[in-house]
């Protein structure tokens, strides 16, 4: 276990105490600010990251880190670049461990590495069939691994299934989320009907086509420029008791220079209750709050952009943040404080004119907002292979883990200490 003076020490020739930034990515010409200890836990050679935001990095330690390792940034992958798989292990100076290696996956949210729900060492992501996507689950403990005969994109809370969606119509209509190597069959098919969400039984492997496009493509209430438009699902999540799940349906205006318009729905886990919970088609990023409750960046009709808490199964719209989170960013909460397990979002920013991202914590009852570090991100890191920082916590709620190439050696893992921003809370004196 990785105690906080040995945190400290390893990490002060990193801590970030000011908010400007001179030519070597650190701040001299602002006013200084008092931000938490940041470390990196990955360096050269090569180029580390984890990827999205909503899956699980870290065990239920909090001392292995899962990460992805590749040769080469600033280009999309070809089908033969294989990225090596892994952990840090925190307990034993930051050691990079190799699991294994894959050839499907992309830059935004690398190969749906994660480790499975209630185990202290199974890890799953996915890899490259020759017909199909396919999906490993590996054993640390005893280097036995299971393949699977779907990918998969999200997990249920148990472990024992998940939720998928076809990553080769992703790459198809959105480089960057899917993966290259295998070609959409479905590609000239602006809504298919063999196409769409599929759930998957992690134990046995078997798959089950759930909600295809066209049904979802066909169901109301539209928008205008759904007609004629190409469609597809992204962003999956199963809720937090596992009886539902979320995914955004998008699609592109036939004519237009808009890259994607986007309704949220939810469903039953067996794809039934289908439930439009945003019409807006300006759905963002989201997470669930609760098993009833998302919370998501959108623009609700006759409301601005920002925050909400979005209702499930019925019309009920809060903002959160108002005035505060007031840019769109990747939001989770700290889960893992268990007397107020919804009152920290953990959130971030793309880089503003200076390129600097900005992680933060805020506090839903107080509407406090408290900044984790200011990052440079090199012009380089833009489009399709940009890195986001996508910000996730440990499952106590103690550390935070950012993506970032703010070091000068490309992008890499750090470690956030969030220690003295919740200890302020507590104790602001």
């Amino acid at each position: 276990m990785l105690h906080r003076r040995q945190f400290l020490q390893q990490s002060a020739a990193l801590t970030l105490l000011t908010a400007g930034w001179n030519r070597r990515g650190w701040c001299s010409d602002t006013p200084a600010e008092e931000l938490p200890p940041v470390r990196a836990i990955t360096r050269a050679p090569g180029h580390h990251w984890f990827g999205y935001y909503d899956k699980l990095q870290f065990d239920p330690t909090n001392t292995k880190v899962l990460g992805m390792k590749t040769n080469f940034e600033h280009r999309s992958p070809k089908p033969d670049d294989e990225i090596e798989i892994g952990y840090v292990d925190l307990a034993n100076n930051d050691e990079w461990v190799r699991l294994g290696a894959t050839t499907a996956w992309c830059w935004q949210q690398g190969c749906m590495l994660q480790w499975l729900p209630g185990s202290s060492s199974k890890v799953i992501w996915n890899e490259r069939g020759s017909h199909h996507y396919q999906s490993r689950i590996y054993d640390l403990s005893t280097g036995e691994s299971q393949l699977l005969d779907s990918a998969i994109y999200t997990l249920a809370p148990d472990g024992k299934s998940a939720i998928t969606t076809d990553f080769r119509r992703l790459n198809d209509v959105r480089p960057g989320y899917g993966y290259t190597g295998l070609a959409d069959p479905y590609k000239d098919e602006l809504t298919p009907h063999a196409s769409g969400i599929w759930k998957i039984d992690l134990q046995t492997g078997t798959s089950e086509l759930l909600i295809s496009i066209a049904q979802v493509a066909a169901l109301g209430p539209s928008l205008p420029d759904m007609q004629g438009a190409k469609h597809w699902f992204n962003h999956l999540l199963i809720n937090p008791d596992g009886s539902r799940f979320t995914f955004l349906h998008r699609w592109k205006p036939v004519n237009s220079r808009v890259a994607f318009r986007t309704r949220m729905l939810t469903a039953r886990r067996d794809g039934s209750d289908l439930f439009v919970i945003d019409p807006s088609g300006e759905t963002s990023h989201f997470v669930w709050r609760d098993p009833e409750t998302i919370t998501a960046w959108t623009k609700p009709q006759g409301k601005p952009f920002g925050f909400y808490h979005l209702r499930d199964r019925t019309a009920e719209v809060e903002a959160v943040g108002a005035g505060v989170m007031t840019v769109n960013g990747h939001n989770t909460y700290l889960t893992g404080l268990e007397a107020t397990p919804t009152a920290w979002i953990l959130n971030d920013t793309y880089p503003d004119q200076a390129r600097l991202q900005h992680p933060y914590l805020f506090h839903v009852p107080t509407g406090q907002k408290y900044p984790l570090g200011h990052f440079h991100s090199p012009p380089a890191y833009t489009g399709e292979w940009r890195c986001d920082n996508h910000p996730r916590s440990t499952p106590n709620g103690r550390l935070a883990c950012i993506d970032s190439p703010h070091g000068g050696n490309g992008r890499q893992l750090y470690l956030i200490d969030l220690e003295p921003v919740l200890r302020f809370y507590h104790d602001p004196t």
